[in-house]
């Protein structure tokens, strides 16, 4: 059987590993797992979402509310902004399938950073448009206006923080490149883990409404799946001007979120104690990863996301690091897929970090 040709270029994105696989494989206890690779909160789902789920679960049979008015209503009062200006997708990666399908085609180009959310270039590659990827593995804007005007792109992508890497543009000098950019070029800003960005450094926060009135061709992204700790509830949405939302909402499948879903995001965006709580924990376990890494000279990433990126020096391989910690039930994210001799870990809580710095000093000291 033959396929669209666009596929022979793109490389399946791989996710973490479940824990279940983890179970299977090496016949350690689920209870004895551990779980860092994929950017979840550790501290789980607020209460109230929980609640939220159970309770709306009961309504299974019958189709979720397709305007999503509840939720839109929500983060409306949240952001400050119209309801008119929101789109919700299945987790924030669906709106960035939206944003690609109805602005690129295979004659297009997409600019985004050297090493930054996979997705970016898998549904890029899918429309057959060209990916521009700048020099550095981090965003450099001196580097990101070069290539604009060098390419004239028709979608800009800027992952503030970024992931897999946790660097983070400071949202004024932002602000100035995006003035030098053309209307007619879509603007995606990701802030999937802005709420840990902004916490650690305000001057780091973008804010939806301040970037769609001063830029209409931009987008916002945010997700439910990071600070909010619904990965598995898959709800994610887009903020802009009316004219973008119009054009991305064609392509919406019917009821693309659950009734679940939805009514867990209204509870957690309302819990704003777990929120805090989610931030502080990770504000306050950072710390010692960074110290670990000096202890031990790596080099790393200063980070503003709920994760951390080392960067190993031969004869140390990142692989070799993660099957080890694998075997022994610890799941991190090996970066080697981008090129790198480095591994992305999650802050856990207290006890799971400290199991992952025993781990690992283990594996160090067997060297």
């Amino acid at each position: 059987m033959t396929f669209n040709s666009t596929l022979d270029s793109i490389k399946t994105y791989e996710t973490g590993r479940p824990i279940e696989l983890v179970v299977r494989e090496y016949g350690i206890a689920e209870d004895a797992v551990v779980k860092l690779a994929s950017n979840e909160n550790p501290l789980g789902a607020s209460p109230k979402a929980i609640e939220a789920i159970i309770k709306n679960a009961q309504n299974a049979h019958l189709y979720p509310d397709d305007s999503m008015f509840a939720l839109k209503e929500s983060l409306a009062k949240h952001f400050d902004v119209d309801k008119n200006t929101l789109i919700i997708g299945s987790g924030s990666d669906q709106i960035i399938e939206f944003c690609i399908h109805a602005k690129a085609n295979e004659k297009s180009k997409i600019l985004m950073a050297k090493t930054t959310f996979a997705m970016y270039e898998v549904y890029a590659k899918a429309v057959g448009a060209e990916v521009v990827r700048t020099k550095s593995h981090e965003h450099n804007l001196t580097e990101f206006l070069e290539s604009y005007k060098q390419h004239k792109p028709e979608i800009l992508f800027l992952c503030i923080p970024n992931n897999p890497l946790g660097e983070c543009l400071d949202s004024k000098e932002t602000f100035e490149f995006l003035k030098q950019v053309d209307k007619n070029c879509l603007i995606v800003i990701d802030g999937a883990y802005q709420e840990y960005a902004k916490a650690k450094d305000l001057s780091k926060a973008i804010q939806p409404k301040e970037l769609i009135n001063t830029f209409p061709n931009a987008i916002y992204l945010g997700t439910f799946s990071k600070a909010y700790g619904l990965g598995g509830m898959r709800v994610g949405y887009g903020i802009a001007n009316a004219e973008i939302i119009q054009a991305l909402s064609k392509l919406r499948p019917p009821f693309n979120i659950t009734t679940p879903s939805l009514a867990a995001a209204i509870a957690a965006l309302e819990d704003k104690e777990h929120i805090k709580k989610s931030v502080e924990n990770n504000l306050a376990q950072m710390p010692l990863f960074e110290n670990f890494a000096k202890e031990n000279g790596f080099d790393f990433t200063p980070s503003y996301t709920n994760f951390i990126t080392y960067y190993f020096k031969a004869p140390l391989d990142s692989t070799k690091v993660a099957d080890y910690l694998l075997q022994k039930g610890m799941i991190i994210r090996n970066l080697a897929s981008y090129g790198l001799n480095a591994i992305r870990i999650t802050i856990g809580t207290k006890e799971q970090n400290e199991k992952f710095f025993a781990l690992f000093n283990t594996y160090l000291n067997q060297k």
